[in-house]
Parts: structure tokens; sequence; C-alpha cells
């Protein structure tokens, strides 16, 4: 039997090669996209490939997990894929940030570690208070100002409108800065986040 739009999803909860294939196949447009559109900054093909090849084994080990139709089963893959391309974007750029405070101290450019020790922080400190926002309102942060996305975009990636993360980001950042206040915590976060 093989694997076609109404029985795919059955088969690849079974754990049916042939259903894993229809997948990519009739899906990998859909995230070649949304991984290039968050990676491509990166400049690195290699690691696209790898974040796609990541979203199909990720598919394929939770398939038993996911419940709905088509439909539902489209939502979820974007989800994954979404999440799979920002933790590969986060990684990337931290072990990026790690080399270049490693390169500045072989150098012995401490006003430069200095900087980037600050930017570490407030980095931290940001997403720190980032975990007490809503699920969507934190992704929609992170994306705006960790992958420096545009409202458009952001909204194109969750299905939202753009007046609709203008807002969510307007309150979020509200949020934060409320958040930030009552913690006191005495280091002011860099006015390029909020």
């Amino acid at each position: 039997m093989r694997s076609t739009e109404k029985n795919f999803i059955k088969r690849l909860k079974r754990q049916k090669e042939d259903a894993l294939e229809y997948t990519v196949d009739e899906y990998l447009p859909l995230v070649k996209g949304i991984v290039y559109k968050v990676l491509h900054p990166l400049e690195n093909p290699g690691l696209i490939e790898e974040c796609i090849n990541d979203v199909f084994l990720t598919i394929w080990n939770h398939a038993s997990k996911f419940e709905g139709d088509t439909t539902d089963f489209r939502k979820w893959l974007c989800a994954v894929t979404k999440f799979k391309a920002i933790d590969t974007y986060r990684k990337t750029i931290k072990r990026v940030e790690v080399e270049m405070v490693a390169d500045d101290l072989e150098v012995g450019s401490t006003h430069s570690v200095e900087n980037e020790i600050l930017i570490t922080e407030n980095k931290n400190e940001l997403l720190k208070l980032m975990s007490g926002l809503e699920v969507m309102d934190r992704d929609i942060m992170v994306m705006k100002f960790f992958l420096d996305m545009t409202s458009e975009d952001i909204a194109m990636n969750i299905g939202l409108t753009k007046a609709a993360v203008d807002n969510r980001i307007y309150r979020g950042k509200k949020r934060l800065q409320q958040q930030r206040s009552n913690r006191n915590l005495g280091g002011a976060l860099h006015e390029g986040y909020l």
C-alpha cells in the first residue's frame, strides 16, 4: 500500500517509510522556505540542509503524538519547522559569539571582550524577562529582536496580520519594561532591544 493524501498521517504514525517519503515530497518546498527564511542570514547552505533534515527526522520520531487532519498536520509541520530553525539559529549564533570572544581574548582586546560580555548579559537578561510572556508573544519577540525579522515576515510565518504582530510587539515591550522595573535588576537593558 502506498501513502496518499488521505492515509499518509496514519501510515506515518505506524512508521511506514513510504509515508515519510510522501511527506518529504509533498512538504519539502514549505519546510525549505521556512528554514531558509530564518537561516539565510547565516549564509550557510549546509546548515540549512541539516536543519531541513532535522525537521523531517523530528516529524518521523514524533508522528505518533500528532492528532488531526491534513490541515492540522500542515500547521504542526510549520510550527516544528519554525522552532527547529530558530533553535538552529540560536545555537549557531551562540557558537559564533563564543568564537568571537575567544578570538578577542587571543588578540588581547579587553574593550571588545567587555562589550561582548555586556551584550551577552543583556541578551540573557532579556531572555529571562521574556520567559514571563505568552508563548506566541515570546516567539514574536525572538523573531523581531533576535532574528531581525520584519513584522510582515513574522505575520506571514505565524498566520497573523501585520497589525496584530505590531500590536503584540508593542504590548510585549510594555510588559518587559514593567517586569524589568518590578524586578529592579540594576543594570539597564540595551535600548536597542526595548
